[in-house]
């Protein structure tokens, strides 16, 4: 009997539509051989599964199930593809935990903790991992900027500490603009995290539990039209995305050796792509997304591709080991 398998998509954050977008690559691609798909929308304004029909289903949030045609379907698995909350911010992880319902993403522990930036790199830092210098704010605080300059130097990144697809992100290059750009993270996230300017070439290195084993992808480096690579550079065509990088196969497996170590520390799960830039030559961490994106533009199937992992079998293995881990 084929696998019953929900596709989680969607989210309550501006991501929902490139999440939406993902989900649908995802059952496309999903083996129908072995595993029964359905598309589960999470999204605010309610949750339900839709069929090829275009019927919407609610789901019952009791115990995570569908009725349709008077039969009840209790999911064997989830496929965690929603970006940002609640699916990758440890809360849907958490729920499907108490219902005992086995799901792709990282825990909801090591969800919470990768999708706060702050916390991430303390973390990280701690284990002696390079990154940007950086400077806290949360909403309400005082506003130093001469502090913050000090701290970080000009140009300057702000971002907004919880949200994903560079959303609430500004590249600051006049103390007279450092406000305006703070202010605008903060219609993102009550957090903010500025970070210095690291002049370096930027790569992307998916990390994935494949045959039981982690592993790291061809690194993918990123050459954007724009000040950085922002949400116009990642999803509408303005930016050069290369796999494998042009660098030197020892800063590959620099890199490549980085991003599965945090792999590891961080006690992660399923797919995975970290962010670098190479600085000094050597490789800094800037982020960690647990549910990367998965649609036609996304980094991550173009890294599979280039390592001769078909899609079908990258989400066969994922799933399977999500099964054997429950």
């Amino acid at each position: 009997m084929k696998k019953k398998i929900a596709i989680a998509m969607g989210g309550y954050s501006n991501e929902y539509k490139i999440s939406l977008n993902s989900g649908n690559l995802v059952y496309k691609q999903i083996d129908t051989t072995i595993y029964e798909a359905y598309r589960a929308h999470i999204l605010e304004e309610g949750w339900f599964v839709v069929t090829d029909d275009e019927q919407k289903h609610p789901i019952d949030k009791a115990d995570f199930s569908i009725t349709i045609n008077g039969e009840k379907i209790i999911f064997d698995c989830v496929f965690n593809i929603i970006h940002g909350t609640p699916g990758e911010d440890g809360i849907f992880q958490g729920y499907l935990e108490m219902l005992n319902i086995p799901q792709t993403a990282c825990d909801y522990y090591q969800a919470a903790l990768t999708f706060n930036k702050r916390d991430c790199i303390s973390i990280l830092k701690a284990y002696g991992i390079k990154t940007a210098t950086n400077y806290f704010l949360n909403k309400g605080d005082e506003i130093l900027e001469d502090e913050i300059i000090d701290r970080v130097g000009l140009p300057c990144f702000v971002k907004a500490n919880k949200a994903g697809s560079s959303f609430g992100v500004s590249k600051v290059k006049r103390k007279e603009d450092l406000m305006e750009a703070i202010h605008f993270s903060f219609q993102e996230d009550e957090e903010v995290i500025i970070e210095s300017f690291l002049d370096g070439t930027e790569v992307s290195v998916g990390v994935i539990e494949y045959n039981n084993e982690i592993v790291a992808l061809p690194v993918t480096e990123i050459i954007s039209e724009n000040e950085f690579f922002d949400y116009e550079a990642k999803y509408l065509g303005q930016s050069q995305e290369i796999t494998p990088a042009n660098i030197s196969e020892k800063d590959t497996r620099s890199v490549q050796e980085q991003a599965k170590r945090i792999f590891k520390i961080l006690k992660l799960k399923g797919l995975t792509r970290a962010e670098f830039i190479f600085y000094n030559n050597e490789p800094h961490f800037v982020e960690i997304n647990t549910c990367p994106g998965l649609s036609e533009a996304s980094i991550l199937p173009q890294q599979a591709k280039a390592a001769g992992i078909t899609l079908k079998d990258l989400f066969s293995n994922v799933i399977e080991a999500a099964l054997k881990d429950r």
